[in-house]
């Protein structure tokens, strides 16, 4: 039986097909999604439509009946995400929420991942009509992560992030020590696929301008802990630009050394040392916005333990 949605908010308004349905077919998997929008067996105003569509007022998004994962299974999926998120909202008002996003969570699923924190948050806020990403972080990357409650909002931010007017700022563990207590790594990065299907970033002339500063927080006797200012988001840039640099980011698997993170596997740490620490902005003229998330207890606890912070 076909199920139509018919587009009544403002805030839907200029919203991909995609994002949307992600937000309204909860429990269902992103890639059986795609797969009816490329089929077209998901029509917008009884009429094939690509993902990328924008939608307007008043369409009529005609949904075949979709088999999902028993509602027990979702539920109990869920429940698990919501106890990790639990006092972790860093900052929140009307307008958005900025989280501190534990280590192993993805942001939104696909990939082999049912579930993302996007999907439990939109899950576990009913009543909340709009929740979107307004940026990324690795799967294994804690820390800072900013939620857009309105698409206006939404819009905000992203103009920000465009023009670099969001401060973000990352604590690192990196492999040896640093020439200079402030280094600038002024690389650019271009994004490939293996065979495999595994995802790399690899520095080339071609790729897009990225911009990373490290600066020398604490020098340990094989490693230096390091805090990254970006002024670009490129995938995987401040993993790629310590690598290229000499000083890989201690349990990174994809750029990282492997001695160097099996020394330090022996020793207690079982992650990458990768952590947003900060963000900063002005969503309207002085009206600052920051928010801080402490290092995960597991990475104090490592450091403590083994160079005895």
């Amino acid at each position: 039986m076909t199920q139509i949605l018919t587009i009544r908010d403002v805030e839907q308004e200029g919203r991909r097909l995609d994002n949307f349905l992600l937000s309204q077919l909860k429990g269902v998997p992103k890639s059986l999604i795609y797969r009816l929008i490329r089929q077209g067996h998901i029509r917008v105003n009884k009429k094939r439509a690509k993902s990328s569509y924008r939608i307007h007022l008043s369409d009529e998004i005609h949904i075949p009946d979709i088999q999902v994962t028993p509602q027990h299974k979702i539920k109990l999926s869920v429940k698990n995400f919501e106890e990790r998120l639990k006092n972790r909202i860093l900052f929140e008002n009307d307008q958005l929420l900025i989280i501190n996003k534990p280590f192993r969570m993805a942001v939104h699923g696909g990939s082999g991942v049912s579930y993302g924190l996007i999907e439990t948050l939109r899950m576990i806020r009913p009543e909340a009509h709009f929740l979107e990403l307004v940026h990324r972080l690795d799967k294994e990357t804690s820390g800072c992560l900013i939620i857009a409650k309105k698409r206006t909002v939404l819009r905000k931010l992203h103009e920000l992030l465009r023009n670099h007017q969001i401060q973000k700022e990352y604590l690192a563990l990196t492999l040896g020590h640093w020439a200079h207590k402030k280094n600038r790594v002024d690389l650019s990065l271009k994004k490939r696929v293996l065979r495999s299907g595994e995802r790399m970033v690899e520095v080339s002339e071609s790729g897009k301008k990225s911009l990373s500063e490290f600066h020398l927080i604490k020098r340990y006797p094989m490693a230096d802990l390091v805090k990254v200012q970006i002024a670009t988001g490129r995938t995987h840039q401040i993993r790629v630009h310590a690598a290229q640099m000499g000083h890989p980011i201690a349990g990174d698997q994809k750029y990282g050394d492997a001695t160097f993170n099996q020394k330090l596997k022996e020793k207690g740490l079982k992650r990458l040392f990768l952590h947003a620490s900060r963000l900063s902005f002005e969503l309207e003229p002085h009206q600052t916005i920051t928010a801080e998330a402490p290092l995960d207890q597991e990475l104090e606890e490592f450091l403590d333990l083994t160079f005895g912070i």
